[in-house]
């Protein structure tokens, strides 16, 4: 169907060759002169190779060829630039777009400023994909789609808002249709379509007036947006005449921002740019919000646009405001004698650090001494930051900001200042450092016969990197081989207690990148969680469990002291039933329905699927049939870790909630009363929420870096699972690298498919064959675009050349064959998997 605004061109014959003989369409009537008109025609836009096919009504493998032919001599000749993979633009279009009236979108009255611009825009840069599109408007709804009878006006609302029958909650943006609204005056959060939002964005307080129900759930629309949160978006910049139009990249976002020559700061067609909405429309009739760039990060697709892109988009902090930087270099180095006084000296006891080897902030050491009975002291030490960063400081309010590090794949945006992070609290080797001490007494047999927590001081004796302290485990006989190979012996014998007290095996699995100095990839693999990791896990989960009895058990009746817990709820009931229906689709029972087994019959599910195809698909949901595990001042307990109370005490280098819970421990071993709980908890629920757009910032940055990789090996062959299944098309993950793209159902060869949604699987509508989760196929990157960062596979087709050509015959004939569904939108669940894990700088496991 050809697109509204595209001029008529012309078309080949679309009759079909005779079986056996050539296609009756020749060489002469897709000529080369032909291509070049198309592109001409549609200055500023770039075509694909599959858009020319279907305007020129290809049919056969010649015509192909021959397509693909003149579009190589016209790269050659100059005239065309090769954008990326198979898509094209004009080489020289300026004077084209110069002299052209900017095109005005149907439905949409046309800026004044753009009718008076006369100013000549420069070209499109080849970043550009998308751009020749219409920016997308605030999508309309006939009446009575929702509810019959619905005659709302879409015109500029008169009078005064009723506020009848309204709650006020906070957006959650689903997707680019709707929106829930997440509010304590509603049982149930309300679903809100995108055109009866007023343009309220992610974390937006608005007021909503309830309409009733659909599919057994509130439905509403926004009446007042009573505060913005942040009315800034990230985007590519997209210029029509003198006028530009910001397409954001969060694929969430429903609309396009307007912004006019005069806030434009220099930004170009092409680039990336972060914009301040400084104007939003009165009503949803088809206008657009307006705004100013305030940020440009340079041409779209480059490494550093990027990731700053990423950064703006999820509101990170790109520097330390200069009060900051000047009271942490304000901060002595020397540590007063009489500071060490008041602290228990560890100095004397063998201790040492074990990180990953590109890690410079080392916030936990393990000491080991064996005691007069035989038993052993295992000391975990933690980084006294609360000791440099106090409350009235603008470190401490920088710090409750940001509440986390976050860990990009080739930079780490820190908690703190780096004198602070990777110096003076950095547990680093041969220096008197100031810790804050959970120590243990055990036996070999894990056994717990006591623990103690206060102020210390620590020389460490050595820095190891977890390497070094896996071959020390596997035998190498070294510097404290035997104290490594004894603790990670009582380490496993307290996993094994945790698994029988009901502790979950299933584990997300962690994403690498091997960078060159530009920060290009070079190669990309899964990181192997061995011994020496979970023997540091196990120590780390001791000291955080043990915190959190202590504070809970100072006062036998409620109100108990205030302490921040880390909580992990039981699973929903009816989300486990649905993960049990999926599992038995493989051939997996699991029965989900006592609570006291769920543990045990998930670990056994984790057991039975190592090695077999399905294995990644089954663990991956699993983990998302979970629910998230976030920071409260309630003590429900850990579900998946089987603990009755557990904080987060040992990272406080880049965690502010471990920050908070050294201050109330402090304050609980000096003899201090009870803490009001309000600030805290509001601290606790600010932490959660950062912690989240955090892990989102993180799954970003992979995502571009993993479509970056590939784009180094189109054409190349993989070995991939399938990890999703959609009406349009199936993802599929490379297990050896966690890159996951589509392959297009309708590129599937050999048969037409559709989807059983019942049965997680495609169907072969002649051969019956069936296409489920889990399924291995052997694939080939057919496209990774760095802009939308999006990934493309195709099957690979063994067929003979004959049959592949019956087959693209039958395909073009069929009648009533709709074209495949733009993969752009991601997965229906509002966006596909970009790749569990961190960064590859000194990542850490959240618990």
């Amino acid at each position: 169907m050809k697109e509204k605004d595209e001029p008529a061109a012309p078309r080949a014959s679309r009759a079909k060759a005779a079986r056996g003989d050539k296609a009756t369409t020749t060489t002469t009537e897709i000529s080369q002169d032909l291509v070049f008109r198309i592109f001409r025609d549609n200055p500023g836009k770039v075509l694909a190779y599959r858009q020319l096919s279907r305007r020129l009504g290809v049919t056969t493998k010649e015509q192909r060829d021959e397509i693909f032919a003149h579009l190589k001599n016209l790269k050659k000749s100059g005239l065309l630039t090769l954008v990326q993979n198979d898509e094209y633009r004009l080489t020289d279009d300026e004077a084209v777009l110069a002299a052209a009236p900017a095109p005005t979108p149907k439905g949409r009255k046309r800026p004044a400023a753009a009718a008076e611009a006369t100013v000549a825009q420069p070209a499109a840069q080849p970043a550009d994909v998308e751009f020749g599109q219409d920016p997308l408007v605030h999508r309309r709804r006939e009446a009575g789609f929702d509810f019959p009878g619905d005659n709302r006006r879409s015109g500029r609302r008169s009078g005064k808002p009723d506020f009848t029958d309204t709650v006020v909650g906070t957006v959650d943006l689903a997707s680019q249709k709707f929106a829930f609204v997440v509010s304590e005056d509603s049982e149930q959060d309300i679903r809100v379509f995108t055109d009866r939002l007023m343009f309220a964005m992610e974390g937006d307080t608005v007021r909503v007036r309830l309409r009733g129900s659909r599919d057994g759930k509130p439905v509403g629309d926004v009446v007042e947006v009573i505060k913005r949160e942040r009315a800034e978006l990230v985007g590519r910049l997209q210029m029509q005449g003198s006028i530009g139009f910001v397409k954001p990249d969060n694929r969430k976002l429903y609309f396009d921002a307007l912004v006019t020559p005069e806030h434009l700061g220099g930004a170009r067609h092409g680039d990336k740019v972060l914009v301040r909405i400084t104007e939003f429309p009165e009503s949803d009739s088809g206008s657009l919000p307006s705004g100013e760039v305030i940020r440009n990060f340079g041409p779209a697709g480059q490494n550093e646009a990027e990731i700053n892109a990423i950064m703006a988009e999820f509101g990170l902090p790109f520097e330390f405001p200069a009060e900051v930087e000047e009271e942490s270099e304000a901060i002595p180095l020397e540590i007063p004698q009489a500071e060490i006084a008041r602290r228990r000296d560890f100095r004397h006891i063998t201790t040492f650090t074990i990180d990953p080897a590109d890690a410079k902030d080392f916030d936990d050491a393990l000491s080991i001494q064996q005691l007069e009975n035989g038993h052993w002291e295992i000391g975990v030490h933690i980084a006294d930051v609360t000791h440099y960063v106090r409350p009235d400081m603008a470190l401490e309010k920088e710090a409750r900001h940001r509440a986390t590090s976050v860990y990009l794949v080739d930079r780490v945006i820190p908690m703190l200042p780096e004198r602070l992070s990777n110096g003076l609290c950095s547990l680093r080797p041969n220096e008197d450092k100031l810790t804050f001490s959970a120590v243990f007494e055990l036996d070999e047999n894990g056994k717990l016969y006591s623990s103690w927590f206060g102020k210390t001081v620590i020389h460490s004796d050595r820095r190891f990197a977890y390497e070094d302290a896996q071959e020390r485990i596997e035998g190498l006989d070294s510097d404290y081989t035997a104290e490594v190979q004894l603790m990670n012996s009582i380490a496993k014998k307290l996993c094994a207690a945790r698994f029988r007290q009901g502790a979950i095996s299933f584990e997300t699995q962690e994403v690498k990148f091997r960078l060159d100095e530009n920060g290009k990839p070079l190669g990309v693999f899964v990181k192997e969680r061995k011994d020496a990791h979970k023997m540091i896990e196990e120590f780390m989960l001791l000291a955080n469990r043990k915190v959190a009895e202590f504070v809970f058990k100072l006062r036998n009746r409620k109100p108990r002291f205030t302490m921040v817990y880390r909580v992990h709820d039981a699973p929903d009931p009816e989300r486990l039933q649905t993960f049990a229906l999926f599992a038995k689709k493989f051939g997996h029972q699991l029965d989900l329905t006592n609570p006291r087994t769920i543990s045990t019959e998930l670990n056994d599910l984790s057991t039975d699927v190592v090695g077999r195809p399905e294995q990644n698909v089954i663990q991956g949901l699993a983990i998302r049939t979970m629910a998230k595990a976030t920071y409260t001042t309630d003590p429900r307990g850990h579900f998946g870790l089987a603990f009755e109370h557990y904080s987060h005490f040992t990272s406080p280098i880049r965690r502010y909630p471990d920050m908070m819970a050294h201050r109330l421990l402090e304050h609980y071993l000096e003899g201090g009363g009870n803490v009001d709980v309000e600030p805290i908890e509001e601290e606790c629920k600010h932490s959660s929420t950062r912690e989240k757009l955090a892990a989102s910032a993180e799954r970003a940055s992979i995502k571009f870096k993993q479509v970056e990789f590939l784009q180094d090996h189109i054409g190349s062959e993989f070995t991939g699972v399938i990890s999703g299944l959609t009406e349009w098309g199936v993802y599929v993950e490379i297990p050896e690298n966690k890159c996951e793209g589509m392959v297009r159902v309708s590129d599937i060869p050999g048969d037409f498919y559709e989807l059983d949604k019942d049965n997680y699987r495609l169907v072969g509508q002649r051969t019956k064959r069936i296409i489920q989760f889990g399924d291995e196929m052997q694939i080939v990157v057919k496209a990774a675009n760095l802009l939308d960062r999006t990934i493309d596979f195709e099957l690979v087709d063994n067929r003979p050349d004959s049959v592949k050509s019956q087959d693209r015959d039958d395909r073009s004939g069929r009648r009533g064959y709709r074209p495949e569904r733009s993969s752009k939108g991601g997965r229906p669940d509002g966006g596909g998997k970009s790749g569990s894990g961190k960064s590859a700088s000194g990542s850490k496991r959240r618990r």
